[in-house]
């Protein structure tokens, strides 16, 4: 009964070290037309805000637009790539892309590991600006 107790309790801090490791991250987006590459001039504007689950890789996202000349079209995060360098897209949102728009994707470690190194930014496109109207660098947040 005793080696029970301890391995009951062994087995108790083990799993409460682990979820200690766990962490959901907040991060951030502010979506422009002068963030795109080349820069467009719109008036355009967004916010993305989302969590990573990093015990699950699992991303969580909120994007919010308004001004955009036409309806959304396709949207993506893409990556990696710093600041003002294109990539190619990693999670493609799927619609409806109206204002707001919500979803959840299970991405890899080394996915997980560009986006917490701000390698990752997320841009929506629209028949006028089929190569991205707006765009912002995905960041931590404060």
């Amino acid at each position: 009964m005793k080696k029970l107790q301890v391995l009951a309790a062994t087995f108790a801090i083990g799993f409460a070290s682990l979820s200690l490791h766990a962490e959901s991250i907040k991060l951030k987006a502010t979506l422009t037309g002068g963030e795109e590459v080349p820069a467009r001039q719109v008036s355009g504007t967004g916010t993305l805000t989302a969590t990573l689950d990093t015990d699950t890789n699992t991303l969580k996202y909120h994007v919010e637009y308004q001004g955009l000349t036409g309806p959304v079209v396709a949207a993506h995060f893409h990556g990696p790539a710093a600041q003002g360098v294109n990539a190619k897209p990693q999670i493609p949102v799927k619609a409806p892309f109206d204002s707001p728009v919500d979803g959840t994707a299970s991405i890899t470690a080394d996915q997980a590991k560009d986006l917490l190194d701000g390698k990752w930014y997320f841009n929506l496109h629209t028949s006028a600006n089929p190569g991205g109207e707006i765009r912002g660098q995905v960041v931590k947040a404060q």
